[in-house]
Parts: C-alpha cells; sequence; structure tokens
C-alpha cells in the first residue's frame, strides 16, 4: 500500500492491537489509523505523532466521551443494525448518530451501521454526520476480497436473516467472546443449536475442536458471514467506483 503513491489507511482493534504492530505500521506513512473497539489511549499519540488521522470507532457514549477527549480527527458513530462485531447492548443508528454528533461537535463524525445505499448516506447527513461508513455493501463488490461464497451469501442475504450473538466467537474460541461486543451474521448451524445457551456454549471444551471438524468436513462454512440489516440493498456485485458513483447519485438526489 504504502508503494501505491496513494493515500492509504490502516485499522486495528484497539483491544487486541500491540504498541509495536501500530508503530511498525506508522513507518510506511499511512494517512489515518483507524481503532475501533476498545481503549485507543495507548496509540493516539503516536499516530499523531507520525502525522497520520486518528479515527476512532465508538459504539456507545461512554467510547464517544472518550474518543473526544482524547482529540480523535474523525469519531464513528456505529449503531447496532452493522455486520460484524458492535455493542452488546447498543443503540440504533438513528438514535445513536446525532447523540455523538452533539457531543463532538465540532469533530466530524461518520454513520455506521445498516446503510448499505445513498438514501442511507443521506439519511446520515441529515442527522448532522458529516458522512458514512459503510461495511456490508462493499464486500459484494467486484474487487472485494472476500471469499465469492461470501459475496453471493450477501447478495441472497436478508436483514431478517441476520442475527447479533457471542455464539460463534465462543464455538470459534475467538478471542471477542471475552469482550462486551457481539458479532451480527447471516444465519449459521451453531446459531441454531446454541442459541440462548452461550454460558453453557463456554464451558463446554470440546465445542472449540467439534466446530473445526465441521468446519473440515464442509457441514459449517470456514468463517461466518458477517452482514448488516441493510443487506436486504444488496442485490448485485459492482465495481466499487461504479458503487460509489451510485451511492452519491442517490444521496444527492434523496437531499434535492
Amino acid at each position: 500500500m504504502a508503494g501505491s503513491g496513494r493515500p492509504w489507511g490502516v485499522g486495528f482493534l484497539s483491544w487486541a492491537a500491540s504498541v509495536g504492530a501500530v508503530e511498525q505500521a506508522l513507518e510506511y506513512g499511512p494517512r489515518a489509523v483507524m481503532l475501533p473497539f476498545g481503549d485507543p489511549s495507548p496509540f493516539v499519540e503516536r499516530i499523531r505523532a507520525a502525522g497520520a488521522a486518528v479515527i476512532v470507532q465508538v459504539t456507545d457514549l461512554e467510547e464517544a466521551r472518550m474518543a473526544v477527549d482524547l482529540g480523535a480527527d474523525v469519531i464513528v458513530a456505529q449503531g447496532t443494525e452493522s455486520g460484524g462485531h458492535g455493542a452488546r447492548r447498543g443503540r440504533a443508528t438513528l438514535p445513536f448518530v446525532p447523540v455523538v454528533v452533539d457531543l463532538a461537535a465540532p469533530v466530524p463524525v461518520l454513520a455506521a451501521g445498516g446503510i448499505a445505499d445513498g438514501r442511507g448516506v443521506a439519511t446520515a447527513l441529515v442527522l448532522g454526520a458529516a458522512g458514512a461508513l459503510i461495511g456490508t455493501r462493499f464486500q459484494a463488490t467486484a474487487e472485494s476480497l472476500v471469499d465469492p461464497a461470501t459475496a453471493e451469501a450477501i447478495v441472497r442475504g436478508r436483514g431478517q436473516d441476520t442475527e447479533r450473538s457471542s455464539v460463534l466467537d465462543i464455538a470459534r474460541g475467538a478471542r471477542w467472546s471475552t469482550t462486551k461486543y457481539t458479532v451480527r451474521t447471516l444465519g449459521h448451524p451453531y446459531l441454531d443449536r446454541w442459541r440462548g445457551r452461550e454460558a453453557e456454549l463456554a464451558e463446554d471444551s470440546q465445542v472449540r475442536h467439534a466446530y473445526q471438524a465441521d468446519v473440515a468436513r464442509g457441514d459449517v462454512p470456514p468463517l461466518p458471514v458477517w452482514a448488516g440489516e441493510g443487506v436486504d440493498l444488496v442485490n448485485d456485485l459492482p465495481p466499487a467506483a461504479d458503487l460509489v458513483a451510485a451511492l452519491a447519485a442517490q444521496a444527492e438526489s434523496a437531499l434535492a
């Protein structure tokens, strides 16, 4: 990326990153570093000293206040509609974003969670955000690095098929299972098998081996399909540049 001649950024999970890893990335001159999930304070001054913008994603007001206090250059307000990991007990994007906008002003805020088309971008702007951070929609693009089966599952998926849970993190033995964040995915056999039995699942030492065996047999996919509630609006696999243009045009039309 550093050799591309174009601006680029990098992200680290605040709860899992090491100072050494962040400093190594900074040696290559990113224009921005994003820090979601956890306490970003060990990294902020190092990033700022390297001349990169600090982007902090927040899932509740406590995290938002911390981001403001740390002097984040951009704050991402993530609602619970988002795909992938997010707040176990958070707020939906619509009520959460304007509260963060008011709290953080004049720091620019990006809205995230359930936004998959230009109408969602327009809504984010009306709420006072400076823009939107979009994840699920960009997994289903021609350049996406996800497995083709994942992209196709997103195209076929529907919002009611998504579920926020800690089951898959526990079953996979992912370190996320010890954090306050759960994960929104499309349906999965282990969700049906263990829903509401997370404590029992965590105590079952054989589940991780069983999960890996199921993956090896092809009974379950190697990775869960992370997808947000806006997945209904994802119906094709366009080039990313075409998608950006379409999002901008639809947002402009919605705001007209």
